[in-house]
C-alpha cells in the first residue's frame, strides 16, 4: 500500500492509501470521521444496513499500524456514531481490539458526533479533548473552519473527488491540502463522501484501492 511524502509547515507526514495520516516524529497515525457503530444506529432504526462495519474499521487501523509503527493513535473527531453505537457487539469489538494494543495512546479530537454519542467507554482508555488540539506544528480538529493556532488537520467534511471521463466516472476519497489546513478523507466504512471542488491553492490527494496519488 502506498504512501505520499509531504512537507506540512516544516514537518514531513505521510498520507497514506488507506485513508489516514502518519506523522513520522511523533509516531502518531491520524484518521478522521471513523464513525464506529453507524450501520448499528441505522439497525436500530430498522434499515436493514451489513453487518460488520466495526470489525473492518478495526482491522484496516490494524494493517496501517502494521506499516507505519504507531505510538499514538488520534482520531479528528466523529468516534461514535450516535448513543447507538455504545450496543454491547460493538464495544465488545472494540475493547478486544484494546487489549491487543495496551500500550498505544488513544486520543480523540471531539466532534460533533460525539457531543451527541457520547464520549467512549472509560474501559477504552481514550483521552478527549476539545478542539483545537495542538502539537506543534500542528493543530488537531474536527471542524476544518475553526480558528487554530497551527497548520489545522481537520475531518467532518468525508470529502471525495469526481474523475470522470467522457463514458465513465470515479468518486474517490481524497486529502484536501492546502496552504493552511488539510481535511482528511472519512476513515469509516459506510459513511459516504461529498464531492469537493478545491480552491485555486488546494491540492488533491486521492485514495484509489492500495495506491495514493496527487491528482490536482
Amino acid at each position: 500500500m502506498s504512501a505520499l511524502a509531504l512537507e506540512l509547515a516544516g514537518e514531513r507526514v505521510l498520507l497514506l492509501a488507506g485513508k489516514a495520516l502518519y506523522w513520522p516524529r511523533e509516531r502518531m497515525l491520524v484518521v478522521a470521521d471513523i464513525h464506529f457503530g453507524k450501520a448499528a444506529a441505522f439497525r436500530a432504526l430498522g434499515v436493514p444496513v451489513p453487518r460488520g462495519t466495526t470489525t473492518d474499521n478495526l482491522a484496516r487501523l490494524d494493517a496501517l499500524m502494521a506499516r507505519h509503527p504507531a505510538e499514538q493513535l488520534l482520531f479528528l473527531g466523529d468516534f461514535l456514531h450516535a448513543r447507538a453505537a455504545h450496543a454491547s457487539a460493538t464495544q465488545a469489538a472494540m475493547l478486544n481490539w484494546r487489549r491487543r494494543h495496551p500500550g498505544l495512546a488513544l486520543l480523540l479530537v471531539r466532534g460533533n458526533h460525539d457531543r451527541h454519542a457520547g464520549d467512549p467507554a472509560a474501559a477504552l482508555g481514550v483521552r478527549v479533548v476539545d478542539e483545537p488540539f495542538t502539537l506543534a506544528p500542528f493543530s488537531f480538529c474536527h471542524h476544518p473552519d475553526i480558528a487554530a493556532p497551527g497548520y489545522a488537520l481537520a475531518g467532518h467534511v468525508h470529502p471525495v473527488y469526481l474523475l470522470a471521463t467522457r463514458v465513465d466516472a470515479l468518486r474517490l476519497p481524497c486529502f484536501v491540502v492546502g496552504r493552511e489546513r488539510m481535511i482528511l478523507p472519512s476513515f469509516g466504512a459506510f459513511t459516504g463522501g461529498y464531492a469537493v471542488t478545491p480552491a485555486a491553492d488546494e491540492r488533491i490527494v486521492v485514495c484509489a484501492g492500495d495506491a495514493v496519488h496527487c491528482v490536482r
